[in-house]
């Protein structure tokens, strides 16, 4: 039986400076999907995640979230289930990795349950996403004094320590080397798995996005598009 739609883009354009660069795009997407995005810069995998996320309107068309209660929800009002790793990143260089992490959570946390700092739970959680990402030892270090690519894995701790149930990633490996590329999507792939989480990853690596992918969505600009639903090859 197949899953019912938690995403749903219907004729979708999207411009940039007067241009559409994505048109007609209509897609179902299931829970628990690892979809990629893919096609050469320029083609409009960033702006697609901007529009998913709701930080960028559509030219027409509409975006659609919907819940297990039914409920339907547009982008802009679905951003606190969700988790972004977008290519600047948005750390705070001078606050440290871990508490940087911790900041995934303040869209889920009232106020004053962080006015003294965080309880132990939530920073054992930090400390566990970082080691698993391969940043044990640097979790009191400040980001500012970080490698790109570690910087890049503290964005994606912070985006999955909410437990999103979407997960939007712009090219979340594009400074690592192979090895910390894949167990950094082995990361994202285990949480979509184990919690149903929708993950969208703009990929430009193609073996990656065919080692991953349970769906590979390839933009070649305007209503050129294809989406492939076979899984990983």
């Amino acid at each position: 039986m197949s899953r019912p739609p938690f995403l749903q883009i219907r004729d979708l354009t999207v411009s940039r400076e007067q241009r559409k660069i994505l048109e007609g795009l209509e897609i179902s997407v299931p829970a628990g999907t690892f979809l990629t995005v893919e096609g050469v810069s320029g083609v409009g995998k960033s702006s697609l995640l901007a529009c998913l996320a709701g930080m960028l309107e559509p030219g027409s068309g509409e975006i659609r979230y919907r819940r297990e209660s039914g409920s339907e929800h547009r982008p802009a009002s679905f951003r606190t289930h969700m988790g972004c790793v977008f290519q600047n990143l948005l750390l705070t260089p001078n606050a440290t990795a871990e508490t940087n992490v911790l900041c995934g959570l303040l869209a889920q946390r009232p106020s004053w349950r962080t006015l003294f700092g965080f309880p132990r739970a939530d920073r054992q959680k930090a400390c566990v996403l970082l080691a698993r990402l391969g940043l044990a030892d640097l979790a009191a270090k400040p980001v500012a004094k970080l490698s790109g690519g570690e910087r890049q894995r503290v964005a994606v701790a912070r985006a999955l320590i909410a437990r999103p149930e979407c997960l939007l990633a712009d090219e979340p490996v594009s400074n690592l080397n192979p090895e910390l590329g894949r167990t950094t999507l082995a990361l994202l792939k285990e949480e979509c798995s184990r919690s149903g989480c929708l993950v969208i990853c703009a990929l430009h690596d193609e073996v990656l996005a065919r080692e991953f992918a349970d769906w590979r969505l390839r933009l070649r600009g305007g209503r050129d598009w294809e989406l492939n639903t076979g899984g990983p090859s």
